[in-house]
């Protein structure tokens, strides 16, 4: 695991995929600990990443720090942007997605209503399609709202299925899911200072196929 800025306060890492976000055994508190050679650290999750998806992550390293940083992910300071490559090409190629969401917790999928009530949640994104190539296309993608599974819902919802997404999308993909947690903007919980890192596309397929877009900025 890869950690690209370390102090008292938090501690910004690139999340493999597969690994949980929450703190449980081989979680990412878990393997930060490792990292900082202190079994008994103080490290806490104050955002998720789903399981199969990897890329820049910020954790706080004390209580008062989960705090104010997680009342920036409330009050959506916290920035998050992802790159993700899916089925088909956008129209238009960029724009906003705006969707009440309804969670069904026994299946543990997130669905698209019409019906408003106390279940269904707004959630909105704004998203660019950077590149297309083989009925593939990569795009960046800004989150607006956090809600479960969002990207890959909202996009599955409009027929553009993420590649690799066996939940939402189709079982045929011969890769895991395609979707990267690639920039992360904050503020310093106790300097006040801004901060925002990134980190490149895995060199996986199918992220490969457009590995000549230059997408830092």
């Amino acid at each position: 695991m890869e950690i690209l800025y370390l102090d008292k306060r938090i501690v910004v890492c690139v999340k493999p995929a597969g690994v949980l976000s929450t703190d449980e055994p081989g979680g990412m508190p878990s393997l930060v600990r490792q990292e900082l050679g202190d079994e008994h650290a103080c490290v806490r999750t104050i955002h998720r990443l789903d399981r199969p998806v990897g890329g820049v992550m910020v954790l706080a390293r004390s209580a008062k720090a989960a705090s104010e940083l997680s009342r920036q992910v409330r009050e959506g300071i916290l920035k998050k942007e992802y790159l993700a490559v899916v089925h088909g090409v956008p129209e238009p190629a960029r724009g906003r997605m705006e969707d009440l969401l309804y969670r069904d917790r026994a299946r543990r999928m997130t669905f698209v209503t019409e019906t408003p009530g106390p279940e269904a949640r707004l959630a909105v994104l704004e998203y660019e399609t950077l590149a297309s190539i083989d009925g593939m296309s990569l795009v960046s993608v800004k989150l607006l709202t956090g809600r479960t599974h969002q990207i890959r819902c909202q996009f599955a919802s409009r027929s553009l299925p993420l590649t690799g997404d066996r939940k939402y999308g189709l079982q045929t993909d011969k890769c895991d899911l395609a979707l990267w947690s690639h920039k992360l903007s904050f503020i310093h919980p106790e300097t006040d200072e801004p901060m925002t890192f990134m980190q490149r596309m895995p060199e996986i397929y199918p992220f490969t196929l457009f590995s000549a877009q230059n997408i830092d900025e």
